[in-house]
């Protein structure tokens, strides 16, 4: 930290385990405590605990205590705030923010581990959302190579993350950071972003909140790519309510991002949080887990956990329908993409398009402009090559021919017929069994460790990415091990207002905030 940081009177009783976005608003409100003196105690905190988990890979503090200051002179002045005035957040490194380098955890776009740097010339919309919220952002968080991975950040140039909430196993990925900064204390809420699961996987390997939004509520451009036909933005927070609210600010049409067109008339007029309610889950009818859904079982413990969260969910006056997709077909359209054992890459053909897209965004600056810049920069690791982190992309159908002309976008009729099947099944056994929507295991077994070389085994990625389906992770218990069991809260496209309150009431009726041990 800075000579500029000198933590003032009241900051260090800031009592940061316990902070919300409504915490705070009331705080500066009744003058508790200043923005300044928030923010201080949150690099405080980030001074203390970064060095041991390696969340955060890029600092923001000079700039951070900046805003503080001027939410504090607004108040003062009696000046509307945002939202998230004065709020600490984290974003993660793959999304574009002036000032800093896009390095998407690889050390060939870092110049400080000897690459290029990718400096981007405006803010992606999202990171431009929470500076109009008024947000303090104080850092950028790690992830591994390319958000390859949703289990771990160890490839990072950075090094590895910790999860906060149980050391020696998997942050999860590839969202690590945000969900290590989250869960440290370091601030309350962060950006994430998933392709295959690196919203829910380190939300749930940490004892967190995640919303996995519908594809096209929240705008991706801006953000290094995995598939733009998959790639979504969503929060990571402590609470669901400080999440919803996030999302408020995130949600919406972008004219950079034009598939969030799709959003419009979709948003509540009122704000995701409006139908939160501790009776959201009463007469609710909610589908479980079962091999209809994914020919995976789940391991006796998870088996265990989610009884006892089954009887909660009764508790609370949810009606519950047992494996509601036997029969449908459903299950059968997952095909995890050679060599990998439990991936399903498909949409992920389009990502040289993509690329060729995100770096023209960049400005005319930018140290690499075109896909095939990209390539002989980082031709010594050649992602695609045979000892490259994306080498299973080879095994998808529609991938070498989009690789040909990475100016033109691809046709993947695999993939949009793939869609197309899992939302018509979807459709008709929602509506067949009359259901709100469905309450799995996030996981179907505990945490690997952190350098075992195995993978979160978790029970909805890919038929969400693919499907482009809404998803809510909430804090549901703990295995003997003390790593954190969650359940998710999966509904049709656009449900996260329905999924939110389901998951608010789960959450107040179970303790709100049993998330660490």
């Amino acid at each position: 930290m800075t000579d500029d940081t000198t933590v003032p009177a009241g900051a260090a009783s800031i009592e940061l385990a316990n902070l919300t976005v409504k915490g705070i608003q009331e705080g500066l409100r009744s003058g508790a405590f200043t923005a300044e003196a928030l923010t201080l105690a949150s690099l405080a905190q980030v001074e203390a605990t970064n060095p041991k988990y390696n969340a955060i890979i890029f600092h923001n503090n000079d700039a951070a205590l900046e805003t503080a200051r001027d939410v504090d002179r607004r108040i003062a002045e009696g000046e509307e705030l945002g939202p998230l005035a004065g709020v600490p957040v984290v974003v993660k490194d793959p999304m574009d923010m002036v000032g800093f380098p896009t390095t998407a955890g690889w050390r060939l776009l870092y110049s400080g581990a000897g690459g290029v740097d990718l400096m981007p010339a405006t803010d992606s919309p999202v990171v431009a959302r929470l500076r109009a919220a008024d947000a303090v952002i104080i850092g950028k968080t790690n992830v591994p190579v390319l958000s390859h991975t949703g289990s771990h950040a160890n490839d990072s140039w950075a090094g590895p993350t910790l999860n906060v909430a149980i050391e020696d196993r998997v942050p999860g990925g590839s969202s690590a950071g945000t969900a290590a900064a989250v869960a440290a204390k370091m601030c309350v809420l962060g950006l994430a972003e998933e392709t295959g699961g690196s919203i829910q996987n380190p939300a749930s390997a940490q004892g967190l909140v995640g919303i996995k939004p519908t594809i096209g509520l929240v705008p991706n451009a801006g953000v290094v790519p995995l598939s733009a036909n998959r790639d979504v933005v969503g929060p990571i927070a402590r609470t669901v309510t400080d999440a919803a609210i996030c999302l408020d600010s995130l949600a919406g049409y972008s004219s950079e991002d034009p598939k969030t067109l799709a959003s419009v008339g979709k948003i509540p007029a009122k704000g995701y949080t409006a139908a939160l309610s501790k009776d959201a889950l009463k007469g609710k009818r909610i589908g479980l887990y079962g091999s209809g859904w994914r020919n995976q079982p789940l391991c006796p413990e998870t088996t265990a956990l989610y009884e006892q969260a089954q009887e909660e969910l009764t508790a609370a006056g949810a009606i519950l329908v047992e494996d509601p997709f036997a029969g449908s077909g459903f299950a059968d359209l997952r095909q995890p993409t050679a060599p990998t054992p439990n991936f399903d890459g498909r949409g992920l053909e389009s990502i040289a398009y993509d690329l060729q897209s995100y770096l023209r965004r960049l400005g005319p600056d930018a140290a690499l402009k075109t896909f095939a810049e990209f390539a002989e920069a980082t031709s010594e690791e050649n992602p695609f090559g045979p000892e490259g982190v994306l080498y299973f992309l080879n095994s998808l159908p529609d991938f070498q021919a989009a690789m040909l002309d990475p100016t033109a976008p691809p046709a993947m009729p695999e993939f949009i017929a793939l869609k197309a099947a899992y939302l018509d099944i979807l459709e008709t056994v929602f509506r067949a069994h009359s259901l709100d929507s469905l309450v799995f295991p996030q996981m179907r077994q505990e945490l690997p460790g952190l350098h075992s070389g195995e993978t979160i085994q978790e029970t909805t990625v890919g038929e969400l990415n693919i499907a482009g389906l809404p998803g809510v992770t909430v804090p549901a218990g703990f295995y003997a091990s003390s790593a954190p069991f969650e359940l998710i809260f999966l509904g049709r496209l656009w449900d996260e207002a329905e999924l939110l309150a389901q998951a608010f009431a789960y959450e107040q009726a179970t303790g709100a905030g049993r998330s660490m041990k």
